[in-house]
C-alpha cells in the first residue's frame, strides 16, 4: 500500500484539505466548514471525505495541521488562568511593558487602551532570590518563602504558572528548582520556565513570551490530546503528525503541547512557505503573498526568494520573542462584517459572522450582510456553482441584509451599497499590502501578487491593479494553498542562547564550544523525532550589535573557529548593517548578543507538477456570460471553467473564472494567461490609481 500525506488548514469558515498519494504525486482537495467548538470534529470529517475513496487509515503515513486553537485563544481572551512569579522587587516588568505605543493610528488615539494583561497583579508572585549580570547566585532560592507564595496562588484557581526570573538564561537553576517545587504544591498546573521556552536578553520580552507560552500551553496541550485520541480512534496512528509553526517549519504533537507559543501564526505561516516554493519553481522571486480567508486577510513578503523572517513581533498587543514569518494581519475575510454606525458612518469589519453564523446567503442564519454576500450581490460568485455545486449561495437573502443594513439607511441602491462596501474592505487590504512593502523601501511595480484562500483571487486583480503591482499568479489549489504548503514544510526548531561579549575579545574555542552544546540538543531532538543524519541541516546565525545600541541585526555564520573568520564575521555584520540602514561604523566596537541555531528535519520534498498542452481552447472552458458590477458600471462579464483551461491558453478580461475552492476575478484591459504549473498569470492594466 502505498502512503498518503493528509494536510488541514483550519480556517475561520471552512476548513481546507489537501490529500497527496505518495506513490503517484497525485494531489486532491476538500473543503468542509469549520467547527469553532470543537475544530477536530470538522478534521475527522476531511479524513472521512478521503477514506470514503477506498484510502485504508493506515495508509495515512503523515498528517500536518495549521491549527488557529492557540491562536484564536489569544485573540478572543479565552487562554487558560496563568499565574506569574518573578524575582522579588521585579515584579513590575510585565505592567510596565515597553512604555510605548504600538506604531500607526494608535499614536494618534488618544482613547488608546494597552491590552488587558494575561496575568493580573493577584496571580503575580515574587520568589526571593537573586542572579545577576554574569550568572553568578547572588542570593539563594528561599524555598519556605516560594511554597508560601504558591499557596496563596492556589487560591486563585490558575491552571498554568510562568516563570520568569531575572537572568536566568544565563542560571537556570533556580527556575528548575521552582518548578520542582510548584509540581509538589499545586501537581496539576502546567508550567512554563522562560529559561527553556526563550532563554535570552531582555526580561520583559522574555517574560511576555513565557506569559504567552503558560496562556496558551494548557488549551494546546488538551486540544492536541484529543485530536491524537480522535485520529488513533478512526486508526490514523502514524507517529509523522506535526502541527505547523509561525517560523514556517512543522513540530510533532509533542513538542507543540510543551511550547504552544510557537502556533500563534501556524494558519498562515503555511501558505507562507507554499508562496516560497511557489517563487523557486517558477522564477518570481519578488511576491506578495495575499491570504483572505473567511475573518482575516493575511499579507506577507518574499524578496529574492525568500521570506521575512522576524525574532520578535507583536500578535494582538502581545510581545513574542519567537522567531516568525513577518506577517501584517487585518480583520478583513469573506465573513467580515458591514454596518451603519448610530453617526451614520458605514464600517466594515472588524467584526466576522464566521463559520456560525456565516454570511446571510449561506442560509445558516446569517442576517447581516459580509464581504461574501456582497461578491454575489455584484455578480462575482455564482449561486449554483460555489464549492464546484456542493454548496447553493441565496441572491435573495443577501441581498435582504445588505438593503436592511447599509443600504436604506444610507440611501443608496443595494448594488452600489455592496461596491462601497468591497471597495473600502478594499482599500484595507491594500493598506496592510503597503506596510510590509513600500513603507520598508519596496517598489511594488518590481512584484507580483500571489493571492490564495478562498476569498484572496476574488479582490487581487482590482487590488494590484490600483497598487501599480507587475501582476498576479494565482496558484492551481488558491483556495487551499496555506493546506498545501503544508505538505512542503519540514520539521523546525529553533534555538537560542544569549551570552554577550565582545567579538573582538572572545575566543574563537568559546564561541564554536556555545554552537556545539546548542547543535548536540538540536541533534538530539531530531533524533528523537526519528530523522537520521542526512534527513538533519543545522544552520547558525550571530545576533550583534554595536556597542551601546538597543538592537541587534542577525547574521548567518558558518565557520567561526578561528580569529581571521570572526573577522569575516564582523565585515559581514558592518555590510548588513550599511545595507539595512544605510551606514556602518568599521571603527566601533562590535558585540555578541545571542547565538542561534535553526534544526531542519527534511522532510521529501514535493515538487510543483508541470502540465503539457491538451490543444484545448477557452471556449472548451466557457460556461456562459453574467452581469457583474466593475468600477461603477454593471457590463457583461465571460464566466470560465478553471478546470478546463488548458497549458498556454490567453484570454482577456474583463472575466469571472470558477473553480471548486475560489473564484477569481479578472479586471477589464487585464490579460490571463495559463503557464505550465496551470497558474493563471495576470498582467495589464497595472494603474488605475497611481
Amino acid at each position: 500500500m502505498g502512503g498518503y500525506r493528509v494536510t488541514v488548514d483550519t480556517g475561520g469558515t471552512f476548513s481546507d484539505f489537501v490529500y497527496m498519494d505518495e506513490a503517484t504525486g497525485e494531489t486532491s482537495i476538500s473543503k468542509v466548514p469549520s467547527t469553532p467548538d470543537d475544530p477536530s470534529r470538522a478534521i475527522l470529517s476531511g479524513i472521512e471525505l478521503l477514506l470514503q475513496k477506498g484510502v485504508k487509515p493506515e495508509q495515512i503515513s503523515y498528517f500536518c495541521h495549521g491549527t488557529t486553537v492557540g491562536t484564536n485563544a489569544l485573540l478572543e481572551g479565552k487562554g487558560a488562568k496563568t499565574g506569574l512569579l518573578v524575582t522579588k522587587g521585579f515584579r513590575g516588568i510585565y505592567e510596565v511593558g515597553e512604555q510605548a505605543r504600538p506604531h500607526g493610528p494608535a499614536i494618534f488615539d488618544v482613547m488608546y487602551e494597552r491590552p488587558a494583561p494575561i496575568v493580573l497583579p493577584s496571580t503575580t508572585g515574587e520568589v526571593s532570590e537573586r542572579v545577576i549580570f554574569d550568572g553568578s547566585v547572588l542570593q539563594d532560592l528561599d524555598e519556605g518563602a516560594l511554597r508560601e507564595t504558591l499557596r496563596d496562588l492556589r487560591y486563585e484557581g490558575i491552571e498554568s504558572v510562568a516563570v520568569c526570573l531575572l537572568f536566568s538564561f544565563l542560571q537556570p537553576r533556580h527556575e528548575q528548582r521552582v518548578r520542582e517545587i510548584i509540581r509538589q504544591e499545586l501537581p496539576d498546573c502546567e508550567i512554563s520556565l522562560s529559561s527553556e521556552i526563550v532563554p535570552q536578553i531582555r526580561e520583559y520580552h522574555r517574560l511576555s513570551t513565557t506569559v504567552v507560552n503558560a496562556y496558551l500551553q494548557p488549551i494546546l496541550a488538551r486540544y492536541i490530546a484529543r485530536l491524537a485520541d480522535k485520529l488513533s480512534s478512526i486508526g490514523v496512528d502514524t507517529p509523522q503528525k506535526f502541527i505547523m509553526q509561525s517560523n514556517g517549519g512543522m513540530a510533532t504533537f509533542a513538542t507543540t503541547a510543551r511550547k504552544g507559543v510557537t502556533t500563534v501564526l501556524s494558519g498562515p505561516a503555511g501558505g507562507v512557505t507554499a508562496s516560497v516554493a511557489m517563487a523557486r519553481s517558477t522564477g518570481w522571486n519578488d511576491i506578495v503573498t495575499f491570504d483572505m480567508g473567511g475573518t482575516s486577510c493575511d499579507v506577507a513578503l518574499i524578496k529574492g526568494g525568500a521570506p521575512v523572517i522576524s525574532n520578535r513581533g507583536k500578535v494582538e498587543g502581545r510581545d513574542i520573542a519567537m522567531p516568525m514569518m513577518d506577517i501584517n494581519t487585518v480583520s478583513a475575510g469573506g465573513g467580515t462584517l458591514a454596518e451603519v454606525d448610530r453617526f451614520g458612518v458605514l464600517q466594515v469589519g472588524p467584526e466576522s459572522a464566521g463559520a456560525v453564523p456565516g454570511p446571510a446567503c449561506y442560509s445558516r442564519g446569517g442576517t447581516k450582510p459580509t464581504i461574501t454576500d456582497c461578491n454575489l450581490l455584484l455578480g462575482y460568485l455564482s449561486e449554483d456553482n460555489f464549492l464546484g455545486g456542493q454548496m447553493r449561495l441565496d441572491t435573495a437573502k443577501a441581498q435582504k441584509a445588505v438593503e436592511t443594513a447599509v443600504a436604506t439607511p444610507l440611501g443608496m441602491d443595494v448594488r452600489d451599497a455592496a461596491e462601497g462596501i468591497i471597495k473600502i474592505i478594499d482599500v484595507k487590504m491594500e493598506e496592510a499590502i503597503k506596510a510590509i512593502s513600500t513603507m520598508r523601501g519596496h517598489d511594488l511595480r518590481d512584484f507580483m501578487l500571489l493571492p490564495f484562500g478562498g476569498a484572496g483571487p476574488l479582490h487581487a486583480c482590482r487590488i494590484a491593479r490600483d497598487l501599480g503591482m507587475a501582476g498576479i499568479v494565482v496558484p492551481l489549489h488558491a483556495g487551499v494553498f496555506s493546506a498545501m504548503g503544508l505538505i512542503m514544510s519540514d520539521v523546525t526548531h529553533d534555538y537560542v542562547r544569549s551570552r554577550l561579549a565582545q567579538l573582538d575579545k572572545v575566543a574563537p574555542e568559546t564561541v564554536s564550544e556555545i554552537f556545539a552544546d546548542m547543535e548536540a540538543d538540536a541533534l538530539a531532538e531530531l533524533s528523537e523525532e526519528g530523522f537520521g543524519p542526512s534527513q538533519i541541516r543545522i544552520t547558525r546565525a550571530l545576533d550583534m550589535r554595536y556597542a551601546g545600541q538597543g538592537y541587534e541585526l542577525t547574521v548567518a555564520v558558518e565557520d567561526v573557529g578561528s580569529r581571521a573568520a570572526l573577522d569575516e564575521v564582523r565585515k559581514r555584520f558592518d555590510d548588513e548593517h550599511e545595507l539595512m540602514f544605510g551606514h556602518k561604523a568599521s571603527g566601533e566596537s562590535v558585540e555578541i548578543i545571542s547565538y542561534r541555531v535553526k534544526a531542519v528535519g527534511l522532510v521529501p520534498p514535493v515538487n510543483a507538477k508541470q502540465y503539457q498542452p491538451q490543444g484545448g481552447t477557452a471556449d472548451d472552458a466557457f460556461l456562459g456570460r453574467r452581469r457583474v458590477r466593475m468600477d461603477g458600471r454593471d457590463i457583461e462579464c465571460a464566466v470560465y471553467q478553471r478546470e478546463r483551461l488548458d497549458v498556454g491558453i490567453t484570454f482577456d478580461g474583463p472575466a469571472v473564472i470558477e473553480q471548486f475552492d475560489c473564484t477569481t476575478v479578472v479586471m477589464p484591459e487585464q490579460t490571463v494567461r495559463v503557464d505550465q504549473f496551470k497558474n493563471l498569470v495576470v498582467t495589464g492594466a497595472k494603474n488605475a490609481a497611481a
